[in-house]
């Protein structure tokens, strides 16, 4: 087995490369807002299924989109509902992930079953950069074992995950350092599903436009 690639972020090419590397259906390891997460090109159902491959993660569990702008939602979804929008515009780019009903691009090995998807445009100018280049969704999840404690620096991903990832962008340090609030928008009223870091502002706003 080839070595694992770790390349600085900030390293001219490194971009390119991690997009030639998703283009191939490889699966990498980049820095967002949140925590260190694994990725694959968003429209390639092999490169997803590499995912739940290295994860070890349950195939019934869906893995999120991360998207390059809010416009990027039509893509992947459909009936949006304006609180989505409201949303969006509020916490994104952030730590907040909305379950929306699933578009027809939406592969179903994403989706767990489901007739749901889960996207978040993440706050950080290496995980931005990645996706816009790559002109597609990024199927992620945390670049970790199911089960295990998520990683906030390269190098605890390669203590994580070894040899798994052949290709890890090292951003530094992620900011965050906790998973994202997970908003459920298919049900009424809508549920917080994971309280990640923003879940009082969140249901904040949830309250105003109930009320």
């Amino acid at each position: 087995m080839d070595p694992v690639r770790v390349v600085p972020a900030w390293q001219a090419g490194a971009i390119k490369a991690a997009v030639e590397a998703l283009q191939r259906g490889q699966v990498i390891a980049l820095p967002t807002d949140t925590v260190y997460g694994i990725g694959a090109h968003g429209f390639l159902a092999a490169a997803i299924e590499q995912l739940y491959d290295i994860k070890g993660r349950d195939r019934l569990k869906a893995i999120a989109l991360l998207l390059g702008s809010a416009a990027d939602v039509q893509r992947v979804a459909v009936r949006v509902p304006q609180t989505a929008w409201r949303l969006a515009e509020r916490f994104w780019p952030g730590a907040l992930t909305l379950v929306l009903p699933r578009g027809l691009a939406v592969l179903d090995v994403l989706t767990g079953g489901g007739d749901s998807v889960a996207v978040r445009v993440p706050d950080h100018a290496v995980a931005l950069a990645l996706i816009r280049a790559l002109g597609a969704p990024l199927a992620a999840t945390s670049a970790n074992l199911s089960g295990q404690p998520e990683a906030c620096t390269a190098q605890e991903v390669l203590e994580a995950l070894g040899e798994r990832v052949p290709f890890v962008l090292d951003g530094g340090p992620c900011p965050g350092g906790v998973a994202s609030t997970v908003v459920d928008l298919t049900v009424q009223p809508p549920l917080i599903r994971r309280p990640g870091p923003l879940a009082e502002q969140v249901q904040a706003l949830l309250s105003a436009h109930s009320a």
